[in-house]
């Protein structure tokens, strides 16, 4: 049975919160928690990461620069992103695509749509 590891990036404690008990409802997940791109570089250092959920609209270092400097980055550039932004940035998504993100959801987000991108993206099939 294995593990899996995901970095939620995301400045609001709340949504964290919200994306984190999604998560949970995937088998032996471990869920980290990082507050913006610069914590979760810091983050990414300590540990692997099967998955990152990184929001887009973050104070210190956003999602999509922070999505540039994982995709750089040998170590981590096979791991999946999925990029989150608030509804309507249709411009932040496109973007987020073009550089390398896996997934994109916007918020308000749907519990099911996150739990099944997730699974969709790691090949989980329970």
């Amino acid at each position: 049975m294995s593990e899996y590891n995901f970095l939620i990036v995301e400045d609001s404690p709340t949504m964290r919160q919200l994306i984190s008990f999604s998560l949970k409802r995937i088998q032996n997940a471990k869920i980290v928690e990082a507050s913006d791109g610069v914590d979760a570089l810091k983050k990414l250092s300590e540990g692997k990461f099967h998955l990152i959920i990184a929001d887009i609209n973050m104070p210190m270092m956003d999602g999509l620069k922070l999505l540039s400097i994982i995709r750089k980055d040998p170590q981590y550039n096979h791991v999946p992103v999925i990029i989150v932004t608030t509804e309507g940035a249709e411009a932040d998504r496109e973007k987020g695509m073009k550089l390398g993100a896996n997934a994109y959801l916007s918020k308000p987000i749907q519990t099911n749509d996150l739990v099944k991108t997730v699974k969709d993206l790691l090949k989980i099939t329970s």
